[in-house]
C-alpha cells in the first residue's frame, strides 16, 4: 500500500496539474473579464468633462485607482503568459502553483481596486464622509465572500488526519 496521502483522484502529478490549469483557466476567466471591463471604464474617466472638477483628493484617488487596476489586470493576465512560455517544457506543475500565486495576487489587487472605485465614486456621489463608511462596509463583504468562506469551507474538508481533501 502506497504511504502517499490521497488527493481523492487516481491520477499523476501531471494528470492533477492538467487538471488544476483546466480549474485555475476557468477561474480567470471570470475574473478577467470583470476586471478588463473595469479598467476599460476607469480609463475613460479623465476625458469626461465632469473629471476638470473633481478636488486635489478626488483625482489622487482617481490616480492610485487606475495604476490598481493595471496592475490587477497584469496579475490575471500574468498566468496565460506564463503557460505560453513554459508550454512544452514539462513545468506545469509549477506552472500551476505559480499562476495560483499570481491568480491570489489579483485578487488582492482586485479587491483594493474596487475599493478605491467605490471610494471614488460615492465620495462624488454623496459629498460626505458616509462614502468613507460604505467603502468600509463593502470592503468587509468582499473579505468575506472572497476570503473567509473559501478558508472557512477548506478548514471544514479536513478530514480526522488533517490532510486536505
Amino acid at each position: 500500500m502506497d504511504d502517499a496521502p490521497s488527493h481523492g483522484r487516481d491520477e499523476t502529478e501531471e494528470e492533477r496539474a492538467d487538471r488544476k490549469w483546466t480549474d485555475l483557466l476557468q477561474e480567470l476567466r471570470v475574473a478577467q473579464t470583470g476586471v478588463q471591463i473595469l479598467f476599460g471604464f476607469l480609463l475613460t474617466v479623465v476625458f469626461q468633462q465632469r473629471f476638470t472638477g473633481l478636488s486635489g483628493t478626488d483625482r489622487g484617488i482617481y490616480t492610485v485607482t487606475v495604476v490598481l487596476g493595471a496592475a490587477t489586470t497584469g496579475a490575471l493576465i500574468a498566468p496565460v503568459s506564463l503557460h505560453r512560455l513554459l508550454t512544452g517544457r514539462q513545468l506545469k506543475p509549477q506552472a500551476v502553483v505559480w499562476a495560483s500565486r499570481l491568480t491570489l495576487l489579483g485578487l488582492a489587487l482586485l479587491l483594493c481596486t474596487m475599493a478605491c472605485s467605490l471610494l471614488l465614486v460615492l465620495r462624488v456621489a454623496l459629498h460626505n464622509t458616509t462614502a468613507l463608511w460604505l467603502v468600509g462596509v463593502m470592503v468587509g463583504w468582499f473579505v468575506v465572500c472572497w476570503g473567509v468562506i473559501p478558508l472557512w469551507a477548506r478548514h471544514m474538508s479536513r478530514d480526522q488526519d488533517g490532510c486536505e481533501r
